[in-house]
C-alpha cells in the first residue's frame, strides 16, 4: 500500500483482529465481488422506487437518484482510502482506529441494527407473499387453513432449509453464485415491469372499479390520473431523499469483499460498476412501474401492485422477487455476524460452532419478531433513519478525517473539507428522516382521534 508507511502500523490487537480476514484474502473473483456488492445494494429497495418517483416526477427523481448513486460511490472511496492507509479490512476496525473502543462499538451497533431491520423486512415479505403465491398456483383461496398456506410456518421453513445453509458459508465470496442468481431474478422482474407497461391499461380503467363505472370526480380528469408528471412537489416529496439514500446502502459489505478480492486496486471499479448497474435497474423499474400505476397504491411494494393482474407471467414475477429477497438474507446475516464477532471476540480464530450459532441465533430472533410482533414498522423506521445515514455518510467521512494523516492531507485540504461536508449531509438526512417519522406518528394519531 503506497501510503501505509506514513501511518503507524496496526497494534497487536488489530493485527489479531484481522487475521481471520487474511484467511480469505484473494479467494474471490471480480465478477463474484460485483454480484455481492450489487445484491447488497439492491435488496428490496427497488420495489418502492416507483412510489418515490410518483412523488417527485420523472425529472426530479432522475436527478436525485443519480446524485445519491454518486454519493454512494464517493462514500465507498472514503472507506477504501481509509482502509488502505492503516491496512484494516473491517468497518468496525476502522471505527476502532478512528475513535477507539467507542468508535468500534458504535460502528458494529449501526451495522447490526441496520441489517437486522433489513433482514426483518425481507422475512416479512416472505411471510406475506409466499402464501399468496401458493394460493395462486394451487388455485385455493385465503379461507383455506392448510398449514402450507400459513405465512408463519412458511417463513420458518424457508429460513431453515434455504437461508441457514447459505448463511453457514465460511467465505462471503461463495455467495456470489446465489447473488448472481438473485440479480438474474430481478432482471427478469425488470423486463416484466417494462413489458407490462405496454399491456396493462391505465389504473383508472383497469384497476379501480368505481372509476371504471364512470364515477370519476369532477375535479379529477383522466389526464390527472394517467398522465406522467415530469416534476411533482407535494407533502411526501421530501420523503424521497432518505428513501433514495437508503436504496444504496452497501458500505458494510465493501471491506469484507475488498479483503477477498485478489487485485485490491480494482475494488473501486467493482463498487462503481455495481452502483452504476443498480442505478440503471432502479431507474428503469421506477420509470416503467410509475408509468404503469401512476403512483397508486399508498406506497406498497411495486410487486404487490400486480396482484390485480393474475396471469402466469405475473406469478413468475412475484416468485422471482421472493427468490431475490430470500437469497439476499444470507449476505445480510454475514454482515451482522462479522460485526458481532468483531465486537465480542475480535481476537479469536475462526470457529465453526461460533460461526453457526450466531447465524442460527439471528434467524431465531428475527423470525420471532416477524411472527409474533404485529407491527414493528415504526421501530425499524427509526433504526433505518439513524443507522443508514451513519453507515453511508457520517462514519465514512469521520473515519477519513481522523485516519488520513495530516502530513498527507491537512485538515484544511480540499479532500478533508469534502469529507466534512459529506458527514454534515449525513446528519441532515438523519434529522430529516426522524422528523418525517415523527410527523407520520402525529398525523396518524390525529386521524385516529378524529375517527377518519
Amino acid at each position: 500500500m503506497p501510503e501505509s508507511g506514513e501511518e503507524s502500523p496496526p497494534n497487536k490487537s488489530e493485527e489479531q483482529s484481522q487475521s481471520k480476514f487474511a484467511d480469505f484474502a484473494g479467494k474471490s473473483s471480480m465478477g463474484m465481488s460485483i454480484f455481492n456488492v450489487s445484491n447488497a445494494i439492491m435488496g428490496s429497495g427497488i420495489l418502492g422506487l416507483a412510489y418515490a418517483m410518483a412523488n417527485t416526477g420523472i425529472i426530479l427523481f432522475v436527478i436525485l437518484l443519480t446524485f445519491m448513486a454518486i454519493l454512494s460511490a464517493y462514500s465507498i472511496h472514503l472507506l477504501l482510502r481509509s482502509a488502505d492507509i492503516v491496512g484494516i479490512r473491517a468497518y468496525e476496525g476502522l471505527g476502532n482506529r478512528a475513535f477507539g473502543t467507542t468508535g468500534k462499538v458504535l460502528t458494529a451497533s449501526m451495522i447490526t441494527l441496520n441489517n437486522i431491520g433489513a433482514m426483518a423486512s425481507y422475512l416479512f415479505i416472505v411471510k406475506s407473499e409466499l402464501p399468496l403465491i401458493f394460493e395462486a398456483f394451487l388455485g385455493t383461496t385465503s379461507d383455506s387453513r392448510e398449514w402450507y398456506l400459513k405465512g408463519e410456518y412458511l417463513v420458518i421453513i424457508v429460513s431453515l432449509t434455504i437461508i441457514l445453509p447459505l448463511a453457514l458459508m465460511r467465505q462471503l465470496g461463495y455467495l456470489g453464485y446465489t447473488s448472481g442468481f438473485s440479480l438474474t431474478c430481478m432482471v427478469f422482474f425488470l423486463i416484466s415491469v417494462i413489458y407490462k407497461k405496454f399491456t396493462i391499461g391505465c389504473p383508472l380503467k383497469n384497476h379501480d372499479p368505481s372509476q371504471a363505472s364512470g364515477n370519476m370526480s369532477n375535479s379529477t380528469t383522466e389526464d390527472d390520473v394517467c398522465g406522467a408528471k415530469l416534476v411533482t412537489l407535494n407533502t411526501r416529496t421530501a420523503y424521497t431523499v432518505p428513501i433514495l439514500a437508503f436504496a444504496f446502502v452497501c458500505q458494510p459489505v465493501v471491506l469484507p469483499i475488498y479483503t477477498e478480492l485478489p487485485m485490491k486496486k480494482r475494488m473501486q471499479t467493482v463498487a462503481n460498476i455495481s452502483v452504476f448497474a443498480m442505478l440503471v435497474m432502479y431507474l428503469l423499474a421506477a420509470v416503467f412501474g410509475c408509468l404503469t400505476f401512476y403512483g397508486k397504491g399508498k406506497g406498497r411494494a411495486l410487486c404487490t401492485h400486480y396482484s390485480a393482474v393474475q396471469d402466469h407471467l405475473i406469478l413468475a414475477v412475484r416468485l422471482a422477487v421472493l427468490v431475490d429477497v430470500i437469497l439476499t438474507v444470507p449476505v445480510v446475516i454475514f454482515l451482522i455476524r462479522t460485526a458481532l464477532l468483531q465486537l465480542l471476540v475480535p481476537n479469536r480464530p475462526f470457529n465453526w460452532v461460533r460461526h453457526s450459532s450466531v447465524a442460527f441465533g439471528l434467524l431465531v430472533l428475527v423470525n420471532t419478531l416477524v411472527i409474533f410482533v404485529p407491527n414493528i414498522k415504526d421501530i425499524f423506521g427509526v433504526i433505518g433513519a439513524t443507522s443508514a445515514p451513519s453507515l453511508i455518510f457520517i462514519l465514512p467521512g469521520l473515519f477519513y478525517i481522523r485516519i488520513v494523516p495530516v502530513d498527507l492531507e491537512p485538515l484544511k485540504s480540499r479532500t478533508k473539507i469534502q469529507a466534512a461536508c459529506f458527514t454534515g449531509l449525513g446528519f441532515l438526512l438523519m434529522v430529516m428522516s426522524i422528523s418525517f417519522i415523527i410527523m407520520d406518528w402525529v398525523s396518524a394519531g390525529t386521524q385516529g382521534a378524529g375517527g377518519h
